[in-house]
């Protein structure tokens, strides 16, 4: 499913028209992302939370030479899905 599906699946579930489902997906998609990369952890009770992580320098190599490199400290968007959204994929399973 790509955004544009998204929209039109949420503007009938809200009745809304897709021009106010986009505009409210883009809004909560960018609030999202600036919470994060402001270190913020957003938790969605159910569904999941996002959250800022910090991934430690640590040794991989060329693949073209082979030969050792250091891969520098970054920080990396996550992702840990709810209680409920891992039911709803996989109901049943404990």
């Amino acid at each position: 499913m790509n955004k544009g599906e998204l929209v039109d699946r949420i503007s009938q579930k809200a009745t809304v028209t897709k021009k106010q489902a986009d505009a409210v997906l883009s809004a909560a998609i960018e609030t999202i992302m600036e919470a994060v990369s402001d270190g913020d952890k957003v938790t969605l009770v159910g569904f999941g939370s996002f959250e800022r992580r910090d991934r430690k320098e640590r040794e991989g190599r060329n693949p073209k030479t082979g030969e050792k490199m250091s891969i520098p400290a970054t920080k990396v968007p996550a992702f840990s899905a709810g209680k409920l959204f891992k039911e709803k994929v996989a109901p049943g399973k404990k």
